[in-house]
């Protein structure tokens, strides 16, 4: 008897917006005719506990205080929504919890760096982007703007901690991995109204994380802009399949759903409509991008 499938959904930078992220979940639900079992969320979540804290901090103060109303129970997550953190987070209030805690029903700081088992699913993480000046120096508390600002850096410990792992099936990170872009110019065409992003989007460290673990799948935010790409192929180097996400502005770019069985996924597809986009078996790469939006700004992450 085969397994019982799982649908895993991605979701990009929520930068607060959480009763549009439920509402699209209701929708792919619906769409797919089944429950979305697990929700990752790769950055700049912005889960501030008071709406005042959200006011003075985050990114985008003009978007209403939501996750205030998760955090006092006034609404409830209704799926389990695990995230990593950004360069844009309530630090003051994840740096006690370095291995991850839960900071509402269903809703979860996977931690720093680290892997946990998901639904049976081996999930690899690390939150922040590369800060090069940073790298090396230890974590401060994040006390004052400076220091909140440094914690969304992840420094080399944490790198170690990632670079150890194997047997990876998802692998959240913020920041692009780099060179993405010229791995796609080595073989594909952007489809028509789809251009490359720019050439220095993305981390070095992160791609050196991406060619040691192998993991099978890579989910990224940061730069709000939707891509795809493989990376790897063959005997040499496992392939591997990454979903860059935009912000959750708009559901077709920001949302990439998996259906898995057992550890594998046998089809996956943008937005909510439930549409298929891939299958196991065929090509990862620009050819399976939602069609593009003609009001999408390019973004490049903040």
């Amino acid at each position: 008897m085969p397994p019982e499938s799982l649908l895993v959904v991605g979701v990009g930078d929520i930068h607060g917006r959480f009763r549009r992220v439920e509402t699209w979940l209701d929708a792919l639900a619906e769409a797919r005719g089944r429950s979305v079992d697990l929700v990752l969320a790769v950055g700049d979540v912005e889960a501030f506990r008071h709406a005042d804290d959200h006011r003075r901090k985050a990114a985008k103060r003009a978007m209403p205080a939501e996750f205030a109303e998760y955090a006092d129970g006034v609404r409830e997550m209704k799926r389990p929504l695990y995230f990593i953190a950004g360069n844009n987070e309530d630090f003051e209030a994840l740096h006690d919890a370095p291995e991850g805690f839960q900071l509402a029903p269903n809703v979860h700081y996977l931690g720093r760096a680290g892997l946990k088992e998901l639904h049976g699913l081996r999930v690899g993480y690390l939150s922040g982007i590369h800060a090069p000046r940073f790298y090396e120096q230890p974590l401060k508390r994040p006390r004052s703007l400076d220091t909140a600002k440094q914690a969304g850096y992840f420094r080399a410990p944490e790198v170690e901690k990632v670079s150890t792992l194997r047997d990876v099936d998802l692998l959240l990170v913020h920041e692009w991995p780099r060179g993405l872009p010229q791995r796609v110019q080595e073989r594909e065409v952007p489809p028509p109204g789809r251009t490359l992003p720019s050439y220095w989007i993305g981390n070095p460290i992160t791609r050196r994380l991406v060619e040691t673990l192998h993991p099978k799948w890579v989910l990224c935010g940061h730069s709000h802009r939707v891509f795809a790409v493989s990376l790897g192929g063959g005997s040499a180097r496992p392939l591997t399949r990454v979903a860059c996400l935009d912000q959750a502005a708009r559901p077709e770019e920001s949302v990439f759903w998996m259906e898995f069985q057992g550890r594998e996924v046998v089809c996956a597809g943008w937005g909510i409509s439930g549409q298929v986009s891939w299958r196991a078996g065929q090509q990862w790469g620009l050819g399976v991008l939602p069609t593009p939006s003609e009001s999408a700004p390019l973004g490049t992450g903040y």
